[in-house]
């Protein structure tokens, strides 16, 4: 099932409900901040205190000291953590989430994770009652900022048609694709897209330069066919002016494709582009530029030339 949304499904029974939010970084910070603007009560958790303070300066709602005493009392607990160890912290055991959750709450996990960590915690919010959907994001930060996220999502029919009202709130489009773990399989199918695109306009940006093209304009031609991407569209620009501070870091598509390659190992999927794209941005982080957008593929290009 998918829904589109406009993030304006604010109701009063819809601010009469608290929810919790774990996890205040780059992205948690303003899909929290979308949550508390629609009117709801939100209470949030982050590893980092003043983080969450600063959260509620700005947003109000409260901030509290464990992911169990944030949960307390929410119908709904949202996470956006770094990985599958983060998620078994914020959610497992006296002080996780789940322990202060109420049987009947729901617990939305927008980490980019594995499949089976999500599995994992669904079993074990099952055990207490809590229903569980994995509900990756794709939009990156300015997706986030902006409240347009597109987010894939993983659970039952019911829990998802619960959440799904609230998930709109920073989402532009909800999309429901299976049992738990198919929205951590499809954001896999989502990493793998972005990794071949970015190499392929990092090559065509490296090829027109080396021919003694104008770039810009090339871009401005073959943007009108079938070469358009949103990456071309949003970061050709970035790329050829050699800046790489604007958006999902190498660090974090390393760690999101070596989830993509163990899955592959497991399921028998033949990933060849992905790996060797894989292999350039380890080359791209021992450059010094790991935490470089992901567009950052042609500046190891460029360096790999210079020293030939």
């Amino acid at each position: 099932m998918v829904r589109q949304t406009g993030g304006d499904t604010s109701t009063g029974e819809l601010m009469s409900v608290t929810v919790a939010f774990i996890g205040l970084g780059v992205m948690g910070f303003p899909m929290a901040g979308y949550l508390a603007k629609a009117g709801l009560d939100v209470r949030v958790y982050n590893r980092t205190a003043a983080r969450a303070e600063k959260w509620t300066r700005e947003y109000g709602g409260s901030a509290w000291a464990t992911p169990a005493e944030a949960a307390s009392g929410a119908e709904f607990v949202f996470a956006c953590v770094g990985n599958d160890d983060d998620l078994r912290e914020v959610t497992l055991g006296a002080q996780g989430a789940f322990a202060g959750m109420a049987e009947g709450a729901v617990f939305v996990d927008h980490t980019t994770a594995s499949a089976d960590v999500a599995r994992q915690l669904a079993i074990a919010a099952a055990e207490r009652g809590i229903g569980f959907l994995d509900a990756p994001v794709s939009g990156g930060q300015a997706g986030a900022e902006n409240g347009v996220l597109t987010v894939m999502v993983g659970g039952e029919q019911a829990v998802f048609d619960r959440a799904e009202p609230y998930i709109a709130h920073f989402a532009r489009a909800v999309t429901l694709l299976g049992p738990v773990g198919a929205g951590q399989l499809c954001k896999m199918v989502n990493q793998i897209c972005i990794a071949g695109v970015v190499q392929g306009l990092a090559e065509a940006l490296h090829f027109a330069k080396a021919s003694g093209l104008d770039a810009e304009q090339v871009v401005g031609v073959i943007s009108k066919g079938a070469a358009q991407s949103w990456q071309m569209e949003n970061r050709y620009q970035t790329m050829l002016a050699g800046e790489y501070e604007h958006g999902f870091a190498v660090d974090w598509m390393r760690k999101d494709l070596a989830i993509v390659l163990q899955e592959a190992q497991r399921n028998g999927a033949l990933l060849p582009m992905t790996a060797l794209v894989d292999q350039f941005y380890s080359e791209v982080q021992a450059i010094g530029g790991g935490r470089w957008d992901t567009s950052s593929l042609l500046a190891r290009l460029e360096n790999v030339r210079r020293f030939d």
